[in-house]
């Protein structure tokens, strides 16, 4: 019987991943870019069990059943090939973000399982494969792996689509909670509806792909304000491609809405920050660290503000919750 544990954290993107091109592999229609964040984290244990008969999974203390039990079962399934083991696992989990809202929980879900698991069965895997593993499970798990900013690579394959770090300017984000009630349609049908039946889905692939060569470059030149910019754009051309669905789907409301106004209007006072939000109504604000706390205290009266700056990628832990060394 052998137990490893792992902590992740959700990452925001500031290029988006919306839609796939391998449904199976998860390989997305084009790259993204991204920021891990150092609040929300996931904290996975696995152990595995010769003796099981199945799977099990603990999520937030309760029982988990149906889609997400067999998401679990079937990542599991991926290393299990991948070790040369049929052995079953029990797996624990615990997320400090609401599940399902828009700030991606599950992105931290896989990138923990994917450490904790790949250990348990004694994987010895580098971060870029532990991107790839991550990613079979939820495709923006594949940047939660990695610190800080990092660059999730489309590829052509398995191998090729993995994440990587990228050279960014000191930022921080005020994450601004107006809603954490579990989403009534998830991220994988949204993307799949928008994929079918939004006219602006062919626009959106490469539109992305120009955006992301504009980000990578906006880092590397460490340009803030051109960073802010492309991602508060690209964030309302996703919910504009995906509220035209049909039928539409709309994950941004009113506060959220309110959230990215104000912002603006910050803005336009040389408070400098940039609103961008995922597939829900939270809504998250880059900002420079000296607006930071400026920013957060003006956005307090829309939700919850809370103050967050880069994370660390996932890392093992050992039992009493430390770093494992």
């Amino acid at each position: 019987m052998t137990i490893a544990a792992a902590r992740a954290f959700p990452n925001i993107a500031l290029v988006k991943y919306w839609g796939k091109r391998d449904e199976d592999l998860i390989l997305p229609v084009a790259g993204s870019l991204s920021l891990t964040l150092d609040a929300f984290a996931t904290t996975t244990s696995v152990q595995v069990m010769p003796s099981a008969e199945a799977d099990a999974f603990e999520l937030n203390g309760s029982t988990a059943t149906g889609e997400a039990a067999r998401r679990v079962s079937t990542f599991l399934d991926h290393i299990r090939a991948r070790a040369g083991s049929a052995a079953r696992a029990r797996v624990t989990s615990t997320n400090e973000a609401p599940t399902g809202a828009g700030l991606a929980s599950s992105a931290a879900g896989f990138a923990a399982l994917a450490t904790a698991a790949s250990a348990a069965y004694g994987l010895d895997l580098d971060r870029r494969e532990l991107s790839r593993l991550a990613r079979r499970g939820s495709g923006s798990a594949a940047r939660s792996i990695v610190p800080e900013v990092a660059v999730w690579h489309a590829g052509h394959d398995d191998h090729s689509s993995f994440a990587e770090p990228v050279d960014a300017p000191d930022m921080q984000m005020v994450i601004v909670t107006v809603d954490t009630a579990q989403k009534t349609v998830s991220s994988r049908e949204a993307m799949r509806r928008t994929a079918a039946t939004s006219p602006y889905f062919p626009a959106w692939i490469s539109s992305t792909e120009q955006s992301l060569a504009e980000m990578v470059d906006a880092c590397a030149a460490g340009d803030f304000t051109r960073i802010g910019e492309i991602a508060e754009s690209h964030a309302l051309r996703m919910h504009g491609a995906i509220e035209a669905c049909d039928p539409p789907i709309r994950y941004l409301a009113p506060r959220s809405v309110a959230v990215f106004d104000a912002v603006a209007s910050l803005r336009a006072q040389g408070v400098e920050g940039y609103a961008t939000a995922d597939a829900g109504p939270n809504v998250a604000v880059l900002v420079r660290p000296e607006h930071a706390e400026r920013l957060r205290d003006s956005l307090a009266e829309l939700g919850e503000a809370r103050l967050v700056g880069p994370g660390a990628g996932a890392t093992l832990i050992d039992p009493s919750g430390g770093v494992d060394s």
